[in-house]
């Protein structure tokens, strides 16, 4: 409420902007989000790889793979193979797999640290 008692004007919703980001940034947190095994796990025991919503979505993001966009992904590598395997419908099935899990996880690690002596 205003000092007058009235209540201030309300502003027109930004379709673009979200709680302080726009659709943009948090489409680039999404996406490289699926460069962690964990969470496209989670993904998988939630059911959300067995809906033809989300799988659009996923296609959707393939535009991540434009040079415009890919300079925004931290870890493009594993970002956009990540993508690519969401596409397949086998690896969405195999996604609730421990075993495959834990290989992409150790695949991930073997790349972080490639040409390191410990």
């Amino acid at each position: 409420m205003n000092p007058n008692g009235t209540a201030p004007p309300s502003r027109p919703r930004d379709p673009d902007f979200y709680a302080g980001y726009t659709r943009f940034e948090i489409e680039c947190e999404f996406v490289q989000s699926l460069s962690n095994p964990l969470y496209i796990q989670h993904l998988a025991l939630n059911k959300y790889l067995d809906d033809p919503a989300f799988i659009a979505y996923l296609a959707y993001l393939d535009y991540f793979r434009r040079p415009e966009y890919l300079k925004f992904l931290l870890y493009p590598g594993p970002t956009l193979r990540a993508l690519e395997l969401l596409q397949q419908e086998q690896f969405r099935k195999d996604a609730v797999t421990p075993a495959l899990i834990e290989a992409m996880a150790l695949e991930g690690f073997e790349a972080a640290t490639a040409g390191t002596q410990v």
